[in-house]
């Protein structure tokens, strides 16, 4: 008859198995947790792909803005491109928000977070806009103080 410790002692220290994990629950083959590099030298070399990808979006925005080499009513959609481009860059390179699904709860998130930012903004938006719609011109409200 086997005993509950026979069982313990045939699996070697440090598995998934130990702490509850069945293989691919949020561990990889070497037990690791997504999203953590195995190799310090490839997470550097991540970050620095990042880092030389926002430098050349920002000396592009900045070259964008300046130059006469662009139509000018182009201008503000070629600034709009690059801005959503380094928005990716940095959700990418330093956020590490990916399309996998472990991180299906990162990417609601971020969502809600955009949609609450976007929500306040554009409703101030519209109450400025009806503020402004509603309010005396100058003129008449000088008289009204007279």
């Amino acid at each position: 008859m086997a005993n509950a410790n026979d069982r313990s002692s045939n699996i070697p220290d440090n598995t998934p198995e130990q702490h509850g994990h069945a293989e691919g629950q949020g561990h990889d083959a070497q037990g690791k947790p997504p999203g953590e590099t195995p190799d310090l030298r490839a997470g550097v070399l991540k970050y620095l792909a990042g880092l030389g990808g926002s430098i050349i979006l920002t000396l592009a925005s900045f070259w964008a803005a300046g130059t006469d080499q662009v139509w000018g009513p182009g201008i503000p959609v070629l600034l709009a491109a690059l801005a959503i481009a380094q928005m990716g860059v940095h959700l990418v390179f330093f956020l590490h928000i990916s399309s996998g699904p472990e991180n299906t709860n990162n990417i609601l998130a971020l969502a809600f977070g955009v949609f609450v930012v976007a929500l306040v903004v554009f409703g101030s938006m519209i109450i400025m806009a009806n503020l402004n719609s509603h309010m005396l011109p100058m003129d008449k409200l000088l008289q009204m103080q007279r």
